[in-house]
């Protein structure tokens, strides 16, 4: 027997997030966010977080809001040029930051949902982010041991989900939000359509539902752009 894992409320799962929590965030700038989640973590107000995500918003939307409201301690992420609070409290000292290059990001947070606990790769090799952290030579090449990354809790956005939890995303939307998914103690998604156990057909199933432990339904989804580029006629 399959089991109901939707939730009618996303404040009743949000109220257990404690300060101080790790949390993995799906989505790509403002594209495939969890807008919905994102929105009731900031007004329950937890502080001292650290965020995984690829980036940290933008001002006025996405992680942005979490950061003008002063929760977030640490952000782990490859990218952060969107966000002018961020750059504020980066150089002020209230931000602590751990710049991540996106690749190996992505294969941390995969490697920590996989239960890797860490892997070596070139990236990095004789810059700043290969201090401290331990070389290895194979044939004749300098890697870098990277660590896996977990989460207490992963936040993903998803296009469609089944009441068992089972997620399938849509085109660019898709991410990082199936690696979030695998590297969160508690994952909690969020989708665009809810529909029956067995509607969704087996092969086009991105995440599978032993990953996520909530699923909800949103509504009234913003399409926001991150950055509008026009050029003259």
């Amino acid at each position: 027997m399959s089991k109901n894992k939707v939730i009618t409320s996303v404040e009743e799962v949000v109220a257990t997030i404690q300060d101080g929590a790790t949390i993995i965030v799906g989505g790509f700038g403002l594209c495939g966010i969890p807008e919905k989640m994102i929105l009731a973590l900031r007004d329950k107000g937890t502080k001292d977080l650290t965020i995984v995500s690829n980036n940290c918003g933008v001002d006025d939307w996405g992680l942005g809001l979490l950061l003008a409201n002063k929760q977030i301690k640490k952000m782990v992420s490859s990218y952060v040029g969107e966000n002018k609070i961020f750059e504020k409290q980066f150089l002020s000292g209230e931000l602590e930051v751990e710049l991540v290059p996106q690749g190996t990001l992505a294969e941390r947070i995969r490697a920590g949902g996989a239960g890797i606990p860490g892997f070596y790769t070139a990236t990095g090799v004789g810059t700043p982010i290969a201090e401290g952290k331990e070389h290895k030579q194979f044939n004749g090449k300098t890697y870098l041991l990277e660590e896996g990354i977990t989460g207490d809790f992963a936040f993903v956005k998803a296009w469609k989900g089944d009441k068992q939890g089972n997620l399938v995303f849509r085109k660019t939307a898709r991410n990082f939000n199936p690696l979030a998914a695998m590297a969160g103690k508690v994952t909690i998604a969020e989708v665009e359509e809810l529909v029956e156990v067995g509607e969704l057909d087996s092969d086009e199933i991105h995440t599978p539902s032993i990953y996520v432990q909530h699923v909800f339904q949103g509504q009234n989804y913003e399409k926001r752009i991150e950055r509008r580029m026009t050029t003259g006629v």
